[in-house]
């Protein structure tokens, strides 16, 4: 298992294919953003630059590691990878033109992964001839840094489809949980209605930005206040992730805050747009 190919350069995108080199791997990164692309590219340099700066790494293994990525503007070099993981914006018709496209590419036993925060692998699967090759493998942000992965099996995904991602999780050092594929899994099933209520303290003006982040991490000892981890998340995530598990769950209590709701038509994304609950 030595060429991975990754389908999306956005933030999650960017950080597994870094994660997935400095592991020793090869990586095809594809976006058909060429921005996306180089500012992708950018940001893998940086944070290389920055290692070697801090002493943490030396500049011929930083060079190494940048070697191993192929950035591709389309989806060349996918007929030989042998595990592709798509990392594209979380709205399910995108997904499934992805899968529909890597299931024609793809050559016999690759495993088709989705890193979806949300969406179901069943649904993703279906726009697939081999539904059970399809699995979802979602890597925590940052990956680099987060041990844990959920591994969600579809409808139709097979128990070997499921030992081949343990085996790649593994193979990268992080820990998994089975899930099942239920709308947010287990993960942000728990923690986006945490967030959702920090925004709706925010809108209802229980308290500042500073103050609700500051309770949850000195009262509560949690290493980022909700509002601070939504600018990292990305505003437009936790949105779309909310509104699937509305949608999903028809419970009131997903019902995404209409603040939240207008910082992302006002682009204030988080720390990917500069601005979000704070400045950056």
């Amino acid at each position: 298992m030595d060429l991975f190919g990754i389908v999306g350069a956005g933030l999650m995108g960017t950080d597994l294919a870094l994660f997935i080199a400095e592991s020793g791997n090869r990586v095809v990164l594809c976006d058909n953003d060429r921005r996306a692309l180089d500012i992708s590219e950018q940001k893998m340099t940086t944070r290389l630059k920055k290692y070697v700066d801090k002493g943490k790494m030396v500049q011929a293994t930083a060079d190494e590691i940048l070697s191993r990525i192929v950035i591709h503007a389309n989806l060349h070099g996918f007929p030989d990878v042998d595990v592709a993981i798509e990392c594209v914006t979380e709205e399910l018709e995108i997904k499934r033109e992805v899968f529909r496209q890597l299931d024609e590419l793809c050559k016999p036993g690759v495993i088709l992964a989705s890193n979806t925060s949300s969406k179901s692998i069943t649904a993703i699967a279906a726009a697939t001839r081999r539904p059970e090759s399809v699995i979802g493998i979602h890597f925590m942000n940052p990956v680099r840094a987060m041990r844990l992965v959920e591994i969600v099996c579809g409808l139709a995904t097979t128990r070997e489809t499921f030992e081949t991602a343990k085996h790649v999780v593994k193979h990268f050092g992080k820990e998994y949980v089975e899930v099942r594929d239920y709308p947010g899994f287990i993960s942000n099933r728990i923690l986006m209605p945490m967030i959702n209520e920090a925004i709706f303290a925010l809108y209802e003006d229980a308290g500042t930005v500073e103050a609700i982040d500051k309770v949850m991490k000195l009262g509560m000892n949690q290493p980022m206040g909700p509002l601070e981890l939504a600018d990292l998340i990305g505003l437009d995530i936790v949105l779309a992730v909310l509104e699937e598990l509305f949608k999903g769950f028809g419970d009131p209590k997903y019902r995404p805050c209409p603040l939240l709701k207008r910082y992302v038509a006002a682009g204030y994304l988080g720390r990917k747009s500069g601005r979000g609950f704070y400045t950056y």
